[in-house]
């Protein structure tokens, strides 16, 4: 019988705001399951008992402990913490976006495209870019139907 490499030992804090989460009922069904499985693994059951408890897959019970030990309580919930990033665009640059998106189009054009727009911004001395994407420009004026291009 091998050791296993992920133990999980709840504190009395932790296994009551668990015992919270499963009795409930209010929360996604695999969230209540890895809740239940920390739950028995904290009993001292094996991965094949936890298994048969809860009803889920062999190796359900292996990935909950590995989570539990990587995040904490948060394992429950299957998404990792989305990363933190600024936008590109703030305010700013936004407002002169929906600015040069109502004025005319360059010489030659009917009208504004994503990708013209997107050099434009950068060409601005006001604002200081490398690079902006046309999917930036498209989501930004996607919010502001007025100054749609297309």
């Amino acid at each position: 019988m091998s050791r296993k490499k992920y133990i999980v030992d709840l504190s009395d804090e932790e296994r009551a705001e668990l015992e919270a989460f499963v009795t409930k009922g209010t929360h996604r069904a695999e969230a209540i399951t890895r809740a239940r499985i920390l739950l028995k693994a904290d009993d001292g059951l094996t991965d094949a008992a936890i298994c048969e408890h809860v009803g889920c897959s062999v190796g359900t019970p292996h990935r909950t402990r590995k989570a539990y030990s990587e995040r904490g309580i948060a394992a429950i919930h299957r998404r990792k913490p989305d990363r933190d990033y600024t936008p590109k665009l703030d305010g700013r640059a936004e407002a002169h976006l929906v600015a040069l998106a109502c004025s005319e189009p360059p010489e030659g054009r009917t009208r504004w495209t994503y990708a013209l727009l997107a050099d434009r911004l950068v060409t601005l001395e006001e604002i200081e870019f490398d690079s902006i994407s046309e999917e930036t420009v498209r989501q930004r004026l996607k919010k502001r139907p007025e100054a749609t291009p297309l």
